[in-house]
């Protein structure tokens, strides 16, 4: 089991390809199912033993395709009686692009995010937005007028274009036409751009989030350091 030491520290773990630690909340967690199957949890929730890895989908599937991240998961989990899907890497993908837009939905109904054009311009402009969001689709001209009404209330980030089109975000957050949407909660905004951020790391993805996944959130109160830097288990 880790240790837990004195302090507050953030949890670490190691990724079984690469060897290298980080924050528990940036890497992704592979779980084994009961018949031996490997699969995404990604909340990092599942009971029993897990493996954690650190990088992109592309390398993923490279370890795959040679057997390398089979040999890591057999040592990690102790066992050969491993089954790993060919679509490892897309169902990771899929389960990383559910967790955010289940987020978004969350905040959406926590009155912690707004939407519409009108409302996030003013909000901007008052310094309000902690996090602006645009759709895939979204025209250059309102993401222009937003940006500039984030620059007016002193923000030093643009609107991030989020990988999706508008009719993604209207089902995530159970509204009509969303094209924008801004967190105006400095919590909230964390807990948005650290999900979106592990999502397009994994995809690749660019989407001007500059170190995003370091950006986890807050480790609890007294929480201890945890780190198992030979297998990446836990």
């Amino acid at each position: 089991m880790p240790r837990e030491g004195r302090g507050s520290h953030t949890p670490e773990r190691s990724c079984i390809l690469t060897r290298e630690a980080a924050p528990r909340e940036a890497l992704i967690r592979l779980a084994l199912s009961p018949d031996g199957e490997i699969l995404p949890d990604v909340r990092a929730k599942a009971p029993g033993r897990g493996a954690w890895i650190g990088v992109d989908r592309a390398a993923l599937d490279k370890a795959l395709a040679s057997g390398k991240l089979r040999g890591a998961l057999a040592r990690a989990f102790k066992t050969n009686d491993i089954r790993i899907p060919d679509d490892l890497g897309e169902r990771i993908a899929s389960a990383l692009r559910q967790s955010v837009l289940d987020r978004l939905g969350l905040e959406a109904r926590a009155g912690t995010l707004v939407s519409g054009g009108e409302k996030i311009e003013t909000a901007a402009r008052k310094g309000e937005v902690r996090l602006l969001l645009h759709a895939a689709d979204a025209g250059e001209d309102g993401n222009r007028r937003l940006d500039q009404a984030m620059r007016v209330g002193g923000a030093e980030e643009q609107g991030l274009v989020f990988p999706e089109q508008r009719a993604i975000l209207s089902l995530a957050l159970g509204r009509q036409n969303v094209v924008h949407i801004a967190m105006i909660d400095r919590a909230a905004a964390q807990r948005v751009r650290h999900a979106l951020g592990r999502w397009c790391a994994f995809i690749g993805a660019e989407v001007g989030l500059s170190a995003v996944t370091a950006a986890t959130p807050d480790a609890p109160e007294g929480a201890g350091r945890q780190q198992d830097l030979d297998e990446g288990i836990e």
